[in-house]
């Protein structure tokens, strides 16, 4: 065995552990009657990201990770960013680890991971391909993730992952057929900090006006 094979067999054993603990945190959404998106655990008491348009049912179901089904909530869904927080009744639950928002950079290599057509836990790699900013239907700026790797129906909701596995967006929407577009890491994980927040406060209010 070579050294130049040696490396090569190393590289390829170490993005397939990557692989495999990032689907550690990866579920399928069930939210339509005859459709399915995938998700992210992220948070290790139940919660998990998912796109707006996946969730459809007021109780989607989630396969998880080991292939079981769980209920879960909708705590919150925005259809103008596409994003919705779930969550279902389990802790000590593995988690997605997010990237910081300054080492998202154009170039670097990404995988994306979810369910497309149907085939569970499929990965396929691009370059992030540029950093852009949208306008949402309600006139709201909000930044995306433009990727040549690979999205088609059912790798929505998903992760992009970095080459360590860390998140760096969730994979949003297929454009133009050859062009993905994802929403970064940091703006997925502002998104479930104020909708926790806002849980809590509201919760809160309830117990006093009881």
């Amino acid at each position: 065995m070579t050294k130049q094979y040696a490396l090569v067999e190393n590289i390829n054993q170490s993005m397939a552990d990557v692989i495999r603990r990032a689907n550690l945190s990866l579920v399928m959404v069930k939210g339509h009657r005859h459709g399915f998106g995938a998700g992210v655990i992220w948070r290790k008491d139940g919660i998990i990201l998912t796109n707006h348009h996946v969730v459809n049912r007021r109780t989607p179901l989630v396969v998880m990770p080991d292939g079981g089904e769980a209920p879960a909530q909708v705590v919150h869904r925005d259809p103008e960013v596409d994003l919705a927080v779930l969550q279902v009744q389990m802790d000590s639950l593995p988690v997605a680890v997010v990237v910081n928002r300054d080492e998202i950079k154009v170039g670097q290599w990404v995988f994306a991971l979810g369910h497309p057509w149907g085939q569970p836990g499929y990965v396929t790699s691009g370059v992030i391909s540029a950093l852009n900013v949208a306008q949402t239907r309600g006139g709201r700026s909000i930044p995306i993730l433009r990727t040549d790797a690979d999205l088609a129906p059912g790798n929505s909701g998903g992760p992009l992952l970095d080459v360590f596995g860390r998140v760096v967006g969730i994979n949003t929407l297929i454009l133009g057929g050859d062009q993905g577009i994802a929403l970064p890491a940091y703006f997925a994980d502002q998104f479930v900090n104020e909708t926790m927040a806002l849980r809590q406060v509201k919760a809160a209010k309830m117990e006093l006006a009881v």
